[in-house]
């Protein structure tokens, strides 16, 4: 049953003492199923704008977080200490604590979905229904981390948002295809401008300080060994980031992931598309 959904409203609120932004997609008839949709690791909550109208048409409500030092979030004034699976696990927990979220489900991509797995592991264990990880697994190919921190340490800048948007369509060629409205939306909702009046990607560049203070922080086997509810893991056919053999893994290991390739996409499927929209949307209602 399709319903109307509400205008999805944009919200703050302090967790671990960082002001944390998110959309929060109320639908006008609500199912009771909430789902929480976290996004990749140089991006914005509003990238899952297209599957929260989508879960929100059937009644669910989908929390859209931007991570600390993305989109409209804070900044960390520790950024080698904060920008870190673990303190995004905190963070996470302290937003559906305070929203009064007891049980939910979780969408990830990239990033989003290894925050998913250290939450179901460990601090939302229990409270986490099923788990959907987009492009993400338990182990990553170090070639590609390697491209990834090339251009996500130091944002290109633009004089026009013609120009970032040329720039994204290029960078973001493997998430499959998007209409022109949706990459203008993507360009739009995670762009700010500098002093100089140049445009740039809307992201604290000293996130990738990750990769350098916590070296290990994807290396999740044992955290993936430990989940114990139903997952979901996409993997973009063309993706260098979650590798063919390591999502096979998947299959036989801790929760025995459900492994799904998904056509004319590398890293990640943007989650926009029908037949992708409607492959999470059942695994969310029936696993």
């Amino acid at each position: 049953m399709n319903f109307a959904a509400a205008e999805p409203r944009s919200r703050y609120l302090t967790c671990e003492g960082r002001e944390i932004h998110f959309m929060d997609w109320v639908p006008a008839q609500a199912n009771g199923s909430v789902v929480v949709a976290w996004h990749g690791l140089a991006r914005t909550g509003r990238d899952m704008d297209p599957l929260a109208a989508h879960l929100c048409a059937q009644g669910w409500r989908v929390i859209c977080p931007d991570t600390i030092g993305r989109g409209l979030s804070q900044w960390s004034p520790k950024p080698e200490v904060e920008y870190c699976l673990a303190f995004y696990a905190r963070i996470a927990k302290s937003l559906v604590d305070q929203l009064g979220l007891e049980r939910f489900h979780w969408v990830g991509t990239s990033m989003g979905g290894a925050i998913g797995m250290v939450c179901a592991a460990g601090p939302l264990q229990g409270r986490i229904e099923c788990l959907v990880l987009n492009d993400i697994g338990p182990q990553l190919a170090a070639p590609a981390v390697q491209r990834i921190r090339s251009y996500a340490g130091k944002p290109s800048a633009f004089a026009t948002m013609g120009e970032l948007e040329q720039y994204f369509r290029t960078v973001y060629k493997p998430y499959g295809y998007l209409p022109d409205a949706q990459w203008r939306l993507l360009t739009e909702s995670s762009a700010r401008r500098l002093p100089d009046g140049r445009v740039t990607p809307h992201y604290d560049p000293a996130m990738v300080m990750q990769f350098e203070h916590h070296p290990q922080d994807y290396e999740l086997w044992s955290t993936f060994d430990r989940i114990d509810v139903p997952v979901l893991c996409l993997r973009g056919a063309e993706s260098d980031l979650l590798l063919a053999d390591t999502a096979e893994a998947m299959r036989d290991r801790g929760p025995r992931a459900l492994v799904v390739t998904i056509a004319g996409c590398g890293h990640a499927p943007a989650l926009n598309v029908p037949d992708q929209l409607e492959l999470v949307q059942r695994f969310l209602g029936g696993h």
